[in-house]
């Protein structure tokens, strides 16, 4: 069964200089237009591959709040009219610290938008015009605060590490104030220069220092232990959270549960079929006008890989991989299937496997990848 859906809103006022999502200017883009194809998208897909409920709608992008208040009306009209909703369901929208209105956010909070994801990477104000950010830290303060008198509770902010130029002190810093506004999510991720970015184009021209890799390190430990400190749990490599404010959607991917995913760009997993949609806006409308999906790419999994990715999905949660869910799942249990991997990266130190759980080690955790890896038949 369904058990998310993420929606894409490839829409954005500025770029980035670390981010390869799909994304444009917003200036002079067909918006309405889109929406209009998006709201066919999910009618066209609820009538091939229907579901009774979801736990979890996650609105990304781009910059969903990039919108006008109509549009943003059009949008949350949309979901609700079409997708199965209830007061139960986590229903998040990204945000940008810098452009969202009491009339937004009021427009967000009317629609049963429950959980907002601020996009904040760092607190030096510094830093954040060095990575393409627009907003300044003051920003965030005025937005969760905003936010909060609404009547959002659930609220989270993403965190980004190993910055150009950024020091232990400095992310200490960036923590420190980080835990002053007491929201009940974090994710801090660590700054990976991707092709077809800014910052590769001046990577490769030698105009771009990063810290070492034992200062990235160090910058992850000390995010763990700062955030057990002050009572965020760790429950996925890079997510943190107070008790009961998991992110369902993150949980979605990681758990390897089938979930929707609308929009230019967007992937999909529906009945061990992995989709995704034409990037461009005008590949993505096309077919949709036509009545047609905007499928670019299909993969339909064999076996193998859908135990493949039942391992490397779930071993980043810190709980790790259920044995028993596996073998519930597959048939066959995972210590058989990767006795050998199994067993290579208990050498190694970076598993433990108990009666219930295979998982990542407290070391395991800064060489995922190569933990990750080893499952891949």
């Amino acid at each position: 069964m369904v058990q998310a859906a993420y929606i894409h809103i490839p829409f954005c006022e500025h770029i980035c200089h670390y981010c390869d999502f799909n994304k444009i200017f917003l200036k002079g883009q067909p918006v309405d237009e889109y929406l209009t194809a998006l709201e066919e998208e999910i009618k066209l897909t609820l009538a091939e591959t229907p579901t009774k409920e979801l736990h979890s709608i996650f609105v990304g992008g781009g910059t969903p709040t990039a919108l006008n208040v109509t549009q943003l009306e059009k949008l949350c009209q949309i979901i609700r009219g079409h997708l199965p909703f209830n007061e139960r369901v986590e229903f998040t929208f990204e945000a940008n610290p810098g452009d969202l209105s009491t009339d937004k956010l009021r427009v967000l909070y009317d629609s049963g938008v429950n959980r907002l994801s601020f996009g904040v990477q760092s607190f030096n104000d510094e830093l954040l015009k060095k990575i393409g950010r627009t907003h300044k830290a003051e920003d965030v303060f005025r937005s969760v605060d905003a936010a909060k008198r609404i009547g959002f509770h659930n609220i989270s902010l993403d965190l980004i590490y190993s910055l150009p130029g950024q020091t232990l002190e400095d992310f200490k810093q960036t923590l420190e104030t980080s835990f002053s506004l007491e929201t009940t999510h974090f994710s801090g991720y660590s700054l990976i220069i991707e092709p077809k970015t800014i910052f590769y184009q001046l990577l490769n021209k030698g105009r771009l220092q990063l810290p070492d890799e034992d200062d990235e390190a160090a910058m992850y430990e000390m995010l763990m232990d700062q955030m057990n400190k002050h009572g965020y749990q760790q429950y996925e490599i890079s997510n943190f959270s107070k008790k009961g404010y998991e992110s369902r959607h993150n949980l979605t991917y990681w758990n390897n549960d089938y979930y929707y995913g609308f929009g230019a760009g967007a992937h999909s997993y529906l009945n061990g079929v992995r989709r995704s949609n034409y990037g461009p806006l005008k590949k993505y409308m096309t077919p949709i006008k036509n009545r047609q999906l905007p499928i670019m790419d299909e993969n339909f999994l064999t076996s193998k890989e859908m135990w493949e990715e039942e391992m490397f999905l779930g071993l980043r949660k810190i709980k790790g991989v259920s044995i028993n869910h596996f073998l519930q799942k597959f048939g066959e249990s995972p210590l058989v299937i990767f006795e050998s991997q199994i067993e290579q990266l208990k050498e190694k130190k970076l598993i433990d496997v108990s009666d219930k759980y295979i998982s990542l080690t407290q070391h395991g955790r800064f060489l995922g990848n190569e933990a990750f890896q080893a499952f891949l038949l």
